[in-house]
């Protein structure tokens, strides 16, 4: 059975679809038999897959908590990785995500607003560890950061405080780029520059580190 990677957090523009995207064709692009699992109402994840050309990647759109609880074991059987890109919110949808996930992921911006909607996350999480007895692992690391900024060492700070979450240490910087990927139907692997360049080492850190975690 495949490991299911869940991309989570309650705040939309954090970088969720975006990570969950990339890491599924990163994987693809590394030779591994990858599907997208899409649980957002948004469906950005499963439209952009949907939207490149030769992607060999299946996606599925699932929201109900009831179909993602049977499901999510169904779909890890036919690949090598199932990865989740989780809802906006933090209700049964994403509980339902965390009973079935061997690795949960929080992507977060470094603004006060973003602290405390992944502290909210972390809270869910732990939930779904003690009901457990200790699955899933989980991981939290910085999106859209701004290099430099007082905001981002302050947020490096603070989520160095959270125990029971790992802190990767991969920092995603806010690139033009990046947010040229979705209309372009690509990922920053096929884009041209330096930032693209850029972007891509970042994420191809993150991917590694992530991995490292994967039970």
């Amino acid at each position: 059975m495949g490991a299911v990677i869940g991309f989570l957090n309650q705040k939309g523009g954090c970088g969720k679809s975006t990570s969950a995207v990339h890491m599924s064709c990163w994987l693809c692009r590394k030779g591994h038999k990858v599907q997208l699992l899409d649980a957002d109402a948004q469906r950005s994840s499963s439209i952009w897959l949907e939207s490149m050309e030769d992607n060999p990647i299946p996606a599925t759109v699932l929201q109900s908590p009831d179909e993602l609880l049977e499901q999510i074991p169904e779909l890890a059987k036919q690949c090598d990785y199932l990865i989740v890109d989780g809802p906006a919110g933090l209700a049964e949808p994403t509980r339902a995500i965390l009973f079935r996930a061997d690795l949960a992921v929080v992507p977060c911006q470094p603004t006060g607003l973003d602290l405390q909607s992944a502290s909210d996350s972390v809270r869910l999480i732990k939930q779904a560890q003690s009901v457990r007895g200790g699955p899933p692992k989980a991981a939290i690391f910085i999106s859209r950061a701004v290099k430099g900024t007082k905001l981002l060492d302050e947020a490096i700070a603070l989520l160095g405080k959270t125990k029971e979450v790992t802190v990767l240490s991969t920092v995603i910087h806010n690139k033009q780029a990046i947010a040229d990927t979705f209309g372009q139907a690509a990922t920053i692997w096929d884009l041209p520059g330096r930032p693209a360049t850029d972007s891509a080492r970042e994420y191809e850190r993150l991917f590694k580190e992530i991995m490292g975690m994967v039970p």
